[in-house]
């Protein structure tokens, strides 16, 4: 009898773990979407800002969802549905269509034909051949 429960607690431990490793592993992904994103340029600074404090909501759920030892099916459904949530935010704000480069305080300006800091020269007629 004593087995059989020492069984039960172990495999309610690796399950806890595997469990905890997936939503980490879910977690991991997210944010390096959105590093992936701030660096395409994808997202603005403060669309980055906004994502990144979704996922401190979702860490301050899994801390408070382990923090007795046990992860309840209630919990665990929170936790994925925040994730979820998450995951569609991070979608929709890389394929909104702006971008960082929407917000400059100047657009840039072309560059000039001959180069920048030179002075343009007056385009001079060809010269008749003589037959």
């Amino acid at each position: 009898m004593k087995g059989i429960l020492a069984l039960s607690v172990v495999v309610l431990m690796v399950s806890l773990t595997a469990e905890a490793n997936r939503n980490q592993n879910r977690e991991h992904r997210q944010q390096g979407r959105i590093k992936a994103g701030v660096a395409s340029g994808e997202l603005t600074k403060r669309e980055a800002r906004k994502l990144r404090k979704g996922q401190k909501h979702i860490d301050h759920l899994q801390q408070k969802a382990m923090a007795d030892g046990v992860l309840s099916p209630e919990e665990k459904a929170r936790i994925e549905k925040a994730q979820d949530r998450q995951n569609k935010k991070i979608y929709k704000q890389k394929h909104d269509g702006q971008d960082r480069n929407d917000n400059a305080a100047t657009p840039a300006q072309p560059a000039a034909p001959n180069g920048p800091g030179t002075p343009a020269t007056p385009a001079t007629p060809a010269e008749p051949a003589n037959n």
